[in-house]
């Protein structure tokens, strides 16, 4: 194959890694079709401005690089990005919050809404003033490959994050390495990389398990879907055996993950359920599980089970379902394939049927088709249910899906109603009911403020705790002396021995990072990859 680049520096641009290592000929994959671009203005200065050559590394010896990893978005992002950064540390390469001393930028995107891209963006043009060499991950390079700003930079696919050390390893040689394409099995998508790759968590007590990329919608807002495709389940086992692992290692609460948890299994002829029975056995006594968003249409068929497993005193009793809209017309033009009174038997059942549960919901301000009269339903709907955690967004029109072809309500009426939904929303306090009680709480995190640790209880309701050691990663028993909006303050009256063993509370307090990973799993890890690079190369 013909590689382009320049012949007196080496600097080649490669399709794929194999295109550096393969040992036979393959076709260039060139994606079709048109790529629609958000207009930006562009300023001179921008235009006139050269950006510094990051420097070229020769051969490249792990340990000796840092790499700065950022990531926007979901905990399935979030996820992506842990394992990402377990396997670099894994072979050696130093993983750093210090942007400015790290060699090379993985940043990892968000295509949801345009303010998370505009940041991505920001960020990979302040990486390339800076000289440093930038990898770009997620869902926007996916998605929308063909962008003018990510021409020039190493992509790793969604699917890909698996081969992170490969493109770290050719971008700091000066190669350009692009990697989109999706993991199969005889032709049949699977879930994404392998679930038990080494893994630097944010936090070293919080598991974040992906059970499922892609989904089985068509909705005409979503840009999500161009990036992470149809539906791919990860089987039953392998999500356990990562769940096992993780709880081993001194982790107490795992969460799964997901694009919709509802939609897990169908393409593998299993069910959400069946997964959440099989992960409730391996739960230790003192550690917590919490199922991730799922969308009305494919939990209904599994109400009665859910509300089981959500009463299982190791799960919490916490469900994120958006909604999206008030409004049949509205939610028919977002193609959401349900009606109001299918997300209402959802809420209706689980509130009958789980006590104390939390159901949580995303509304859209705002979208092309949504009358007044339509956004009076929405409204309607929030005051009725009093949601505790309500995501309230403006409408974006994102390139290349089918709503941004529609005629835009006006800015200033989307403003209008959002600060309408936001008042109603501010107009209410979920847990004033709740001080005076006592209840057990989980402690796995520490305020933004760092006065407090913070707990949840079996609501996956937020409690802040006295920072005391002995509390991190421990159900204690408090009793709550205040509420506030978004939380609760408490008292702790008793502490329970747990089967989980947390990491030690100082550290975690003291860094905010994860523990460095197990010497053996990390010298496994490494003896792994470097037998499957020598294999590649023979």
């Amino acid at each position: 194959m013909e590689h382009t680049g320049d012949p007196c520096t080496g600097l080649m641009e490669l399709d794929d890694i194999e295109d550096l290592i393969g040992d036979g000929e393959r076709p260039r994959r060139v994606r079709t079709g048109p790529v629609v671009r958000a207009r930006r203005k562009k300023t001179e200065t921008a235009a006139a401005e050269p950006l510094p050559d990051p420097p070229v590394c020769d051969s490249v010896v792990p340990g000796t690089q840092r790499v700065h990893v950022r990531t926007w978005g979901c905990t399935h992002n979030s996820s992506d990005s842990e394992y990402m950064a377990g396997q670099l540390a894994a072979y050696g390469y130093i993983v750093t919050d210090d942007a400015d001393s790290a060699d090379l930028w993985l940043l990892n995107s968000c295509t949801v809404k345009s303010p998370a891209e505009s940041h991505f963006r920001n960020e990979v043009e302040r990486g390339r003033r800076a000289g440093k060499h930038v990898v770009v991950a997620g869902c926007v390079p996916q998605g929308a490959p063909r962008s003018d700003y990510l021409q020039g930079l190493s992509v790793i696919g969604v699917q890909q994050i698996d081969r992170v050390v490969e493109v770290v390893e050719e971008t700091l040689k000066g190669h350009t390495v692009r990697l989109y394409g999706q993991k199969k099995d005889a032709g049949k998508k699977l879930g994404g990389a392998p679930l038990l790759l080494p893994k630097i968590r944010k936090n070293p007590l919080i598991e974040i398990i992906p059970i499922n990329t892609g989904c089985l919608n068509q909705c005409t807002y979503c840009k999500t879907k161009h990036a992470r495709g149809e539906l791919g389940s990860y089987p039953i086992e392998e999500i356990v055996s990562r769940a096992s692992a993780a709880f081993s290692e001194g982790v107490c609460e795992v969460w799964l993950t997901s694009e919709d948890t509802g939609a897990y299994g169908i393409d593998l002829g299993v069910t959400l359920p069946q997964l959440l029975w099989r992960l409730v056995e391996v739960v230790p006594e003192g550690g917590m599980l919490r199922v991730g968003m799922t969308n009305p249409p494919y939990i209904l068929d599994h109400l009665e089970e859910i509300s089981r497993v959500l009463r299982h005193p190791r799960v919490y009793s916490f469900l994120h379902v958006p909604v999206q809209s008030g409004s049949d017309s509205v939610l028919e033009d977002m193609k959401r394939e349900y009606f109001v009174k299918d997300f209402r038997r959802v809420v209706d059942f689980l509130k009958e049927r789980v006590p104390d549960v939390t159901i949580c919901t995303d509304i859209i301000c705002g979208f092309p088709t949504e009358t007044e009269k339509d956004f009076e339903r929405t409204l309607e709907l929030c005051a009725e249910y009093k949601f505790p955690s309500l995501f309230i967004n403006q409408f974006y029109p994102r390139p290349g899906t089918p709503a941004a072809k529609m005629q835009r309500v006006p800015t200033q009426e989307v403003k209008r109603r959002t600060r309408a939904l936001t008042e109603l929303f501010h107009s209410y306090r979920p847990y004033d009911h709740l001080v005076g009680r006592r209840q057990r709480v989980l402690v796995t995190e520490i305020s933004h403020d760092r006065q407090y640790f913070v707990g949840h209880n079996k609501a996956y309701q937020q409690v802040l705790v006295p920072m005391d050691a002995d509390f991190m990663g421990q159900l204690v028993t408090v009793e709550i002396v205040s509420a506030s909006k978004f939380s609760m303050i408490s008292r702790v009256v008793g502490s329970e021995g747990t089967a989980v063993r947390a990491p030690a509370p100082a550290q975690l307090v003291s860094s905010g990072r994860s523990l460095p990973l197990p010497l053996v799993a990390t010298f496994v890890a490494a003896v792994a990859y470097l037998v499957l690079r020598l294999i590649s190369v023979w």
